[in-house]
C-alpha cells in the first residue's frame, strides 16, 4: 500500500470565515479509490495527509459552497505536464445549494500517481484483468492530450498576423502588402555560399541591380540558415554595400531588399533598415500610394517604428484622399492603426470614405477598419458608426469572430447603444464562446460590460468556458472578467468555480502588476462589487510600495485604491492585512468632493430634489446634500426622522451659512449705528435683530402643512440623531465606518439615481452602486430611491405634485420598521 500525498493551495477568498479543508488520497492493490470526507481540523489523523487553508475576511451574512475538484478537472487541460506526470484526475462532485460543507474528492486514474517509492520498486508482471484498465488509462490520456493540444491551437493568438487576415480577400492587397503566403523556390546552400564568396572577391564593386538580386536570392535560404548568415561578415559586407549606394538604387530596387530583410527577420535597428527608412522618407513624393502603402506594411512586419515615414504618408494620403481605392483605403486604416496615430485632418476625411464603401466591403474588411480606428484611438461620428454597426447586426452570421470582435472594440470606444447589434450578439455569440481564445471571450465580456448591457446568454457561456481556459489569462484579462461580471453584477451557475479560478489566476499572475498596476486593481474593484475580498491580493495592493506604484503610473488609479480600501474598512470588520494611510484618504476626499460639487451637486435633478425636500420639512437643518461615502463617488441626500416619523434638524453646517448669508444682509442705518456707538445693555445686535425678524417665517416653515396632515401629530424638533464622525476628520469626510445603533430615529439616504447607474434598458443596478447601498445600510442607513424612471417625468410636472411625490418617498411607515 501506498500513499499519495497532494499538495494544493487555494486563493484564499474573504466571503466567508476561516476554515480548513484536507484532501487524502488512498492507493491500494494497483488501483485507487477515492474517499470524501468532512474534516475536523482539531481531529488528530495519523495518515499522511495535505491541509489547504483558505483565510477569508468575513463579510456579513454569507455562506459559500466551495467544491475545488470541480475547477481541478475543468484545469486538467492547461495542467497537461502534471497530468503526464501524475496522470491524476478529479471528480466532480455536487454539493447541496443548502449546505455549506466542502467536500474534496481526488481519483488517481493510473500507476503514475502512486508515491515516487512506488514507482521506484520493479513493475510486477501484470495479468489480462489488470492490463484492461491500464489501456483505458492510456487511451483516456492521449485523449486528453489531443484535447489540450486543440485548446492550445485555440488560444494562440499572433498578434501581427491575426489583423491581416482581410488581406487575404482581395488580389489588390497583393500589391499593397507583404505577403508571407508567396510561394518562393527555395535557394540551395551551395547557390547561397556562392553568392556569399562572389561578395568577398568583388569587395563593393556590384551594380545595385545586383546588391539587390543578391538580398533576393539570400532572403530564400532554408529559414534555419538565417540566423547563421546573418553572422556571416560576408552578409555583413553586403549590408555595407547596400548603404554605401542606398540613393543610387531604384525605388522598386529599394523595396525589394526591403522585403528581402522581412523573409530574413532583419532586427529593427539594423544599420541597412536605418539607411533604408531614410532614403523612403526622401522619395515619398515621387512614389505612388500602393508603394507607399507596402513600404508601410513592411515595417510593421519588422517591427520598426516609423513615426517620420508615416507622418509623411499620412500628408501624402490627405492630399490624394478622394483617389483612394477601396483596398488602397482599408490598407491605409490598417496602417494607421498599427502605428497606434491618428491624423486627425486625415481621419474626418475618411469617414466620408467609410460611408462610401461600407456596403462594398467583405465583413473582415470591415472589422480591420474598426480595430484600425480603435487601435489609433480615432473618434468617429455617431452617424458612421451607427451606420457600421448596421451592417455588422444584419450580417452577423456569417463574420468571423475575430472581425466581430474588432467591431465591438469601437462599439465600446464610441460608447454606441446600438440594441439591434447587441440583441443579435446575444444570439450568435453564446455557441460560439467554446472556440473562442481567451482574448476574444475577454473583449466581448469587457464590451457588455462598458456598455451596461446585460445578456444572460452570454456571460452564463463565458462563465462556463472560462475556468477551462483560464491558465491562459493574463493579468489583463482576468482583472477584465472579474470587473465586467462584477459591474454586471451577474452571479454564474458555476460561481464558486468561476471566482476561484479568477482569483488563482491573478495569484499566479501577481508578478505582472509591478508593471501594470492598474489590473490589480480593476480585478479587486470587480471582487468587491459581488462581495468578494481576496486577502492576499488586498494585503498587496493597500502596501505602501505598491501605492507608491500607483502614483507614478500613468492612469489615475487614487481614486480606485479609496473605493476598495474604503470597502475593505466597511465590510471585512476581520481584515489584519496592510491599509491605506489617512492622509491619501483625506487627499482622495478632498478631490472626489471638489469634483462632486462641480459636476455633482449641481445636477438639475438633484438640485430640484434638494430644494423640495427643504421646503417640505422645513428648512436646510433638515436635509444634507453630500457624499456619505465618498469612496463611491455619487450623491446622497440625508434626512433623519425621529421613531415617531418627525424630522430631526442635523444639518447644522447648512444652518450656520444661512445665518452668516443672512447677517451680510443687515442695513446699517443710522439708528443703527447710533445704538452701537452708545453700547446700551439694552440694545440688540444686528444678529437678534435679524433673528427676531425672521423666527415667525422660520416658525411657520417648519410645520408644514402636508406633514402635519400625515402625521397627525405635533412637530417634534428637540430629538437629534447622534452622528458619529472620525477624530479630527474634516467637513465633508465619510462618517465612521461602525454602524451607528440608533433606536430613537432613521437615517434615510435618498438615492436620485439616473440611467448610468443602471444596466442598459433595464432596472438592474450596475456593481458599484450596489456595493454602495449594501454598505450604507451595513452602517445603518435606510437606502430610500428616487429612481429616474419616475423623478425625471415628474420634473416637469407641477410642483405640488412633486412635493406630493416626495412626501409619499419620505414618510414611507415602512421606512421607521427598516430602523435598526
Amino acid at each position: 500500500m501506498a500513499t499519495v500525498l497532494i499538495r494544493r493551495r487555494f486563493p484564499r477568498l474573504s466571503r466567508v470565515t476561516t476554515f480548513l479543508t484536507t484532501a487524502k488520497c488512498k492507493a491500494e492493490s494497483g488501483s485507487n479509490e477515492s474517499k470524501q470526507k468532512e474534516q475536523n481540523p482539531e481531529t488528530p489523523n495519523s495518515r499522511p495527509e495535505s491541509t489547504a487553508t483558505i483565510q477569508l475576511v468575513d463579510p456579513l451574512d454569507y455562506r459559500v459552497l466551495y467544491n475545488p475538484s470541480a475547477y481541478a478537472k475543468s484545469r486538467a487541460a492547461s495542467q497537461q505536464s502534471a497530468a503526464r506526470s501524475c496522470s491524476q484526475a478529479l471528480t466532480d462532485d455536487s454539493t447541496s445549494s443548502g449546505t455549506s460543507q466542502v467536500q474534496h474528492t481526488f481519483t488517481a486514474t493510473s500507476a503514475q500517481a502512486s508515491s515516487p517509492v512506488r514507482n521506484a520498486l520493479p513493475k510486477p508482471k501484470l495479468h489480462l484483468k489488470q492490463t484492461m484498465p491500464a489501456r483505458l488509462s492510456t487511451a483516456q490520456t492521449k485523449k486528453e492530450e489531443k484535447e489540450v493540444a486543440e485548446i492550445e491551437r485555440a488560444e494562440m493568438h499572433d498578434s501581427k498576423e491575426d489583423p491581416r487576415v482581410f488581406q487575404q480577400g482581395r488580389p489588390e492587397y497583393r500589391s499593397l502588402s507583404y505577403d508571407k503566403f508567396e510561394p518562393i523556390e527555395t535557394l540551395p546552400s551551395a547557390e547561397g555560399d556562392s553568392i556569399l564568396h562572389n561578395i568577398l572577391i568583388s569587395k563593393g564593386s556590384h551594380s545595385p541591380g545586383t546588391i539587390s538580386d543578391y538580398f533576393c536570392k539570400l532572403s530564400r535560404l532554408p529559414v534555419e540558415q538565417h540566423a547563421e548568415l546573418m553572422s556571416d561578415r560576408r552578409f555583413k559586407t553586403l549590408c555595407g554595400c547596400a548603404i554605401e549606394n542606398i540613393q543610387s538604387f531604384s525605388t522598386s530596387e529599394l523595396i525589394d531588399i526591403l522585403k528581402a530583410c522581412v523573409r530574413l527577420v532583419v532586427p529593427p535597428t539594423h544599420p541597412v533598415l536605418n539607411a533604408c527608412e531614410n532614403e523612403f522618407c526622401r522619395r515619398v513624393w515621387d512614389m505612388n500610394l500602393d508603394q507607399l502603402l507596402l513600404v508601410a506594411d513592411c515595417w510593421r512586419c519588422l517591427g520598426r517604428s516609423v513615426p517620420s515615414y508615416l507622418s509623411i504618408l499620412f500628408s501624402y494620403a490627405n492630399m490624394h484622399w478622394k483617389e483612394l481605392t477601396l483596398p488602397q483605403f482599408v490598407q491605409l486604416v490598417y496602417i494607421i492603426g498599427e502605428g497606434r496615430k491618428s491624423p486627425a485632418d486625415l481621419m474626418q476625411k475618411l469617414e466620408s470614405v467609410i460611408l462610401k464603401y461600407l456596403d462594398s466591403c467583405t465583413l473582415e474588411e470591415v472589422g480591420a477598419i474598426c480595430l484600425g480606428l480603435f487601435k489609433s484611438i480615432s473618434g468617429i461620428s455617431d452617424h458612421v458608426m451607427r451606420k457600421i454597426a448596421d451592417r455588422v447586426s444584419l450580417e452577423m452570421e456569417d463574420m468571423g469572430t475575430y472581425a466581430l470582435v474588432n467591431v465591438l472594440k469601437m462599439l465600446r470606444y464610441t460608447r454606441m447603444d446600438h440594441l439591434p447589434l447587441l440583441k443579435k450578439l446575444g444570439k450568435v455569440v453564446p455557441a460560439r464562446i467554446p472556440t473562442i481564445n481567451i482574448q476574444g471571450i475577454m473583449h466581448i465580456t469587457l464590451s457588455c460590460s462598458s456598455l451596461h448591457y446585460y445578456d444572460e446568454g452570454i456571460l452564463a457561456a463565458v462563465a462556463t468556458s472560462l475556468p477551462s481556459k483560464v491558465t491562459y489569462c493574463r493579468s489583463k484579462d482576468a482583472a477584465k472578467f472579474l470587473w465586467s461580471f462584477g459591474c454586471l453584477d451577474y452571479e454564474p451557475p458555476n460561481e464558486e468555480e468561476f471566482y476561484s479560478s479568477l482569483i488563482e489566476q491573478m495569484l499566479r499572475k501577481r508578478h505582472e502588476f509591478e508593471k501594470f498596476p492598474e489590473h490589480l486593481l480593476t480585478g479587486l474593484l470587480g471582487l468587491a462589487f459581488v462581495k468578494r475580498f481576496p486577502e492576499e491580493l488586498i494585503d498587496y495592493a493597500l502596501r505602501d510600495e505598491f501605492v507608491h506604484k500607483v502614483r507614478g503610473s500613468k492612469y489615475e488609479l487614487r481614486k480606485d485604491l479609496f473605493t476598495l480600501g474604503k470597502s475593505v474598512e466597511i465590510e471585512c470588520p476581520g481584515y489584519q492585512g496592510s491599509r491605506l494611510s489617512p492622509q491619501l484618504y483625506e487627499e482622495m476626499t478632498e478631490i472626489v468632493l471638489n469634483f462632486a460639487e462641480q459636476e455633482i451637486f449641481v445636477r438639475p435633478e438633484i438640485v430640484e430634489a434638494v430644494s423640495l425636500l427643504k421646503s417640505m420639512l422645513g428648512g436646510p437643518e433638515y436635509v444634507k446634500n453630500h457624499m456619505i461615502l465618498p469612496h463611491t463617488r455619487s450623491s446622497d441626500l440625508e434626512v433623519h426622522l425621529a421613531m415617531d416619523g418627525h424630522p430631526i434638524p442635523f444639518n447644522s453646517s447648512d444652518t450656520v451659512a444661512n445665518k452668516k448669508l443672512k447677517d451680510i444682509g443687515v442695513s446699517l442705518t443710522d439708528d443703527l449705528m447710533a445704538q452701537l456707538i452708545r453700547g446700551k445693555s439694552n440694545s440688540h445686535s444686528p444678529t437678534e435683530v435679524q433673528t427676531e425678524a425672521t423666527a415667525p417665517r422660520q416658525e411657520q416653515n417648519k410645520a408644514p402643512m402636508p406633514r402635519a396632515s400625515f402625521l397627525g401629530g405635533p412637530v417634534v424638533t428637540d430629538t437629534r440623531l447622534q452622528v458619529m464622525t472620525p477624530s479630527g476628520s474634516s467637513p465633508g469626510a465619510s462618517p465612521s465606518l461602525v454602524p451607528l445603533q440608533q433606536p430613537q430615529g432613521v437615517r434615510l439616504a435618498i438615492q436620485v439615481s439616473n440611467r448610468n447607474h443602471y444596466c442598459y434598458s433595464s432596472k438592474r443596478l450596475l456593481g458599484l452602486h450596489c456595493l454602495k447601498r449594501r454598505q450604507l445600510r451595513q452602517l445603518g442607513y435606510v437606502v430610500v430611491e428616487l429612481p429616474f424612471w419616475e423623478w425625471f417625468p415628474l420634473l416637469k410636472r407641477t410642483r405640488l405634485e412633486k412635493l406630493s411625490y416626495l412626501h409619499y418617498k419620505v414618510f414611507n411607515p415602512m421606512l421607521l420598521s427598516q430602523a435598526g
